[in-house]
């Protein structure tokens, strides 16, 4: 089978990739490199792609790659999935001038990449959303079916793109599934996200900055689990679905931070600032729609996940020195 992975480079799209790589399956790799991070570690991610012969890279902008009808045939030639997990990510980055780029990247490229995917029937298209979709909620767990109410740009954006999703399988056929994320983490994890920093900071004693009390909580997926979702979602998912995908991990940052000192057998520099905007207390997901229709099980725990993780931080990114 032939697939497009979209933002391949990436901590989700370089892991999605090396799964269909390692079962045999071609794979079409797409990424811009925007420079949210540094590119050292997704160098590092596509070099484990680029040991595969079925593996074909692209660095390009998706908005501009699949602007050009001609040159968008051909790539989706032969076909039969695109994972579309490109995004420009971050909650506390997307507010004031830099919400441009997340208005380009998350709405505008996902409108031309489904421009270009419409009409194929036989294509499935599966999209990347976030459960910061739902915003401040009180209820829990998340149900799909609750009105979302994002918080932040991001959110705003991650919506908007599911939207536009699931009227190109209204209005044109399109076989489409949007799977809504819950904290995602493991190796590759991006270096901005919380449980990178934590764990790096246990290993080398740089200060680790805790937004809030930590007594919010999240509903933790290891990226493993969002793999196996993603596979399953091209599958099994019914056109226009949307799923929840979480990991039945839903723990405080305080005890994050007790699991990251019995892992490493360090202890991490934790200082505490005030919460920031766009930050929601709590999330938890109800996946019983992704366990009945996607045969979906998350499978790792919180303290494996982290520990392998660990094992990433100290063995790549200590090394990059980045």
């Amino acid at each position: 089978m032939r697939y497009i992975v979209t933002g391949v480079a990436g901590f989700i799209g370089s892991s999605l990739a090396q799964a269909l790589l390692e079962r045999g399956d071609e794979v079409v790799g797409i990424d811009c490199f925007i420079p949210y991070y540094p590119r050292e570690i997704k160098e590092w991610n596509l070099n484990q792609l680029k040991a595969f012969q079925k593996f074909e890279f692209i660095e390009a902008e998706i908005g501009e790659l699949f602007s050009n009808r001609v040159q968008a045939d051909r790539l989706l030639e032969g076909v039969s999935a695109v994972f579309h997990q490109a995004a420009q990510a971050g909650v506390r980055a997307s507010w004031g001038s830099y919400f441009e780029t997340y208005t380009t990247c998350n709405i505008l490229a996902t409108q031309r990449l489904l421009e270009s995917c419409k009409g194929r029937e036989y294509l499935r298209f599966v999209y990347a959303s976030s459960s910061s979709v739902y915003g401040e909620t009180q209820k829990f767990p998340m149900q799909e079916s609750d009105l979302p109410q994002p918080v932040s740009p991001y959110g705003v954006t991650k919506l908007a793109a599911e939207h536009l999703v699931r009227l190109y399988t209204h209005n044109y056929g399109l076989h489409t599934v949007s799977l809504r994320y819950f904290t995602v983490y493991g190796p590759r994890q991006r270096p901005d996200m919380a449980f990178h920093r934590l764990l790096k900071s246990a290993f080398t004693g740089e200060q680790f900055t805790l937004f809030g009390s930590g007594e919010q909580t999240r509903d933790f997926t290891y990226v493993s689990d969002i793999v196996e979702a993603n596979l399953r979602a091209a599958e099994r998912g019914r056109p226009g679905g949307v799923y929840n995908i979480g990991g039945g991990s839903r723990i405080s940052m305080n005890h994050v931070i007790e699991l990251v000192e019995k892992v490493t057998g360090r202890q991490p520099r934790v200082v505490r600032l005030d919460r920031e905007k766009g930050d929601v207390t709590h999330t938890g997901a109800d996946v019983a729609r992704a366990a009945t229709e996607l045969g979906f099980t998350p499978r790792v725990s919180i303290e494996e996940g982290l520990a392998e993780e660990a094992k990433y931080i100290e063995r790549v990114i200590l090394k990059l020195g980045v």
